[in-house]
């Protein structure tokens, strides 16, 4: 049996109470190992270089050079190292932290509110950091799998076992369209919403893996670049074609029916694949609303969350469209609904507004409403 080698790890952080704590929590898994820690990111940017590590974990306030200069040059300098950045839980933070995956971060890690206790937090940034920093530290240096379907595995990839042939495409018009994303989610819905067309005949509903605060400031910035209207979902919204709407942080997000007219619904049910907002509840209340006319997207994330929503999509007669390996960040999401005979289409990122808008038109004209483009 190969052993593999550790995660190599650098912690920039300009506290050294949080310094200390991460390196502790990293280290007490046997597969991770933090090579150097740093107070600033300048000091932080030499001991990458000379370390070399897996991936970083970057503060976004420092004195002397901050996350957001740092995380520049080093995108500069090491373009597919990646960068998991530590953000206050605050909308100064949730902004920063939105602009450092524009700026090209690999994800995200929210510091935890020590007012619920000190091992509570703790226990809150281990459960997400481990599995985090050891799935992007090992990206570059292995095929990433999805994970299995009972549920994230700590590494985030899944057994390896042959795709079941695809189904073959669905015919029916496309009335809602249903997307789940997670780790490198941000990213992706800006290389995806602004990039549809305004006046769109249709509702787009997205399930984003994110703390509350941060789905708002999301939807805000999501709204300002796009032709669609994007808005964070609140409970009793009426659904209304060429309307993207994003889950609230914490929060499930369904469709519901009040007479005719399908609304949004918000609950505090349990977590599933213990996220909340999760795909699966959104997937499984549009399917119903909706039926064959139901497309879902599966975009890049840890874990199987959405697969057995978008199940449920194909039993009524729906589409599926996968994210490919190539371009996902990790390829847990959309690699369960592949290896499970699910998609009917599986496209790199690129692609995805392109098949959107195909079956969109089918059966249809375009529709002559809508913003149109922005500068």
């Amino acid at each position: 049996m190969v052993t593999q080698a550790p995660v190599r790890v650098v912690v920039v952080d300009d506290s050294v109470v949080i310094r200390r704590v991460l390196t502790d929590l990293l280290q007490s898994d046997p597969d991770v190992e933090v090579v150097a820690t740093a107070s600033n990111g300048k000091l932080g940017l030499e001991k990458i270089r000379r370390s070399k590590p897996d991936i970083v974990v970057l503060d976004i306030e420092m004195p002397v050079m901050d996350g957001l200069a740092a995380l520049k040059e080093l995108r500069h300098e090491f373009t597919d190292l990646p960068v998991l950045m530590f953000s206050t839980l605050t909308t100064r933070g949730g902004s920063a932290t939105l602009d450092a995956l524009a700026l090209g971060a690999t994800d995200y890690l929210t510091k935890p509110d020590s007012l619920g206790g000190r091992e509570r937090a703790l226990a809150a940034v281990r459960e997400e950091l481990l599995p985090k920093v050891k799935v992007l530290g090992r990206r570059r240096t292995r095929a990433r799998r999805p994970e299995p379907l009972a549920g994230a595995s700590s590494n985030g990839t899944t057994s390896a076992h042959s795709r079941r042939p695809r189904r073959p495409p669905a015919t029916a018009r496309v009335d809602a369209v249903a997307i789940a994303v997670s780790t490198g989610g941000p990213k992706a819905l800006q290389d995806v919403i602004p990039r549809l067309p305004g006046g769109l005949a249709v509702p787009i509903l997205c399930v984003q893996h994110m703390p509350p605060l941060f789905t708002g400031l999301l939807a805000e910035r999501l709204d300002r670049e796009s032709a669609v209207t994007v808005v964070e979902a609140e409970d009793g919204m009426r659904i209304e074609a060429g309307t993207v709407y994003i889950a609230p942080g914490g929060r499930h997000m369904v469709v519901a029916r009040r007479g005719a007219s399908p609304f949004i619904e918000c609950n505090d049910d349990a977590p599933e694949n213990s996220c909340r907002p999760s795909a699966d509840p959104l997937f499984r209340s549009v399917a119903r609303r909706y039926g064959a006319h139901t497309l879902g997207v599966v975009l890049t994330g840890m874990g199987s969350d959405g697969c057995h929503g978008a199940q449920v999509i194909v039993d009524v007669g729906g589409e599926v469209i996968a994210q490919d390996e190539a371009t996902s960040v990790v390829w847990g999401m959309p690699g369960a609904v592949v290896h499970a005979g699910i998609a009917t289409s599986e496209v790199p990122l690129a692609r995805v507004v392109d098949e959107i808008v195909v079956r969109l038109l089918r059966g249809r004209a375009p529709a002559a409403t809508g913003r149109g483009v922005r500068a």
